[in-house]
């Protein structure tokens, strides 16, 4: 079974925000919520890196570890979801997440926020029955079309990379190795060309 993971890369990022704008319009989610967002790196500065940041799917979900009632669940294809339906809105899954994923769908008092929003990979919700109520609550099952994510496939500049994490692997070694220097993912570079120059 595949392990479906994201990657940004970001020596590629363009910041256009095609990415969120997608997700939006694919999910209707609501004003106020975006469940991708791009983050930029030494704004106006030499180095500036944009990255496309959402869920992350880990492996290991600190979200799901400090959830008091269990509504994180990871599928088969390792994609991490949550139940609004057991959700209370405690919010403990939005401090622990390092990524900022979890979010509360409304500003106010505590427990007039709702329950937590967050990326679904385009995997819809618990049941994956692609009902409309389905939709309302987790938005399009693009997974069971055997689509990827639209925010990766909207990407014009091929920096979001979505898919099985062995190919997405892969394609992002390809592409440091034709560059020749290390990592650009996240906005950290290893200065190999200049160290070859010294």
């Amino acid at each position: 079974m595949a392990r479906m993971k994201f990657l940004c890369d970001a020596d590629r990022c363009i910041e256009c925000n095609a990415c969120v704008t997608a997700c939006k319009n694919e999910h209707d989610v609501p004003w106020g919520i975006n469940r991708r967002r791009v983050v930029t790196l030494n704004d106006g500065k030499p180095g500036e890196r944009s990255i496309s940041m959402a869920c992350m799917h880990c492996t290991d979900a600190p979200c799901a570890a400090v959830c008091p009632v269990n509504c994180f669940y990871t599928t088969a294809d390792a994609v991490v979801l949550h139940s609004k339906e057991l959700c209370i809105g405690c919010g403990y899954c939005f401090y622990a997440c390092p990524f900022g994923a979890p979010q509360y769908p409304r500003v106010g008092n505590f427990g007039s926020r709702g329950k937590m929003d967050k990326c679904t990979y385009c995997a819809g919700g618990p049941l994956a029955d692609g009902s409309a109520a389905e939709y309302a609550s987790y938005g399009a099952n693009r997974l069971a079309e055997g689509k990827l994510p639209l925010c990766a496939e909207m990407c014009s500049t091929k920096a979001l990379l979505a898919g099985d994490s062995d190919m997405i692997a892969t394609i992002y070694k390809e592409r440091v190795l034709k560059r020749g220097y290390g990592s650009g993912a996240w906005g950290w570079q290893t200065a190999y060309k200049e160290t070859i120059a010294i």
